[in-house]
């Protein structure tokens, strides 16, 4: 299994692709199903903020061992960046009339979640799963 892989996010097809190919990595480490869901849902929503804002980048997605095993999800776009984090990371924040429960609801499926923005320049996201 190869450790590393990105996908192209430059249409909204793309996103389906990434959250599947994804899932089917998370099913090759060992997670279960739910952690399974849990990284395609983070997945599709970090592919869909590329889709929407910054209309092209790519997800990354890596296995990774060090004391343990899991699934490293990277999102980067040259897209306008965030100038605001503290405020896209609370729930309900919104600038597109959704739910605003996107990146808040991907932080709290995953065990760790960075992001890192500067406006004009683009936002890189780095988020894992890690194997019980």
């Amino acid at each position: 299994m190869k450790s590393q892989a990105c996908i192209n996010i430059n249409k909204e097809w793309d996103i389906v692709g990434a959250r599947q190919y994804g899932r089917d990595i998370a099913n090759k480490v060992g997670f279960g199903t739910v952690d399974q869901a849990r990284i395609a849902t983070v997945i599709s929503e970090l592919a869909r903020n590329i889709y929407l804002y910054a209309s092209k980048g790519k997800i990354c997605v890596e296995v990774i061992k060090f004391d343990k095993e899991g699934i490293c999800i990277i999102a980067i776009d040259e897209g306008p960046g965030i100038d605001n984090i503290s405020d896209v990371m609370q729930d309900g924040y919104t600038t597109s009339g959704g739910l605003g429960a996107g990146l808040p609801g991907a932080r709290r499926l995953m065990d760790e979640f960075e992001i890192h923005s500067e406006v004009g320049k683009g936002t890189k996201i780095k988020t894992i799963k890690w194997l019980r």
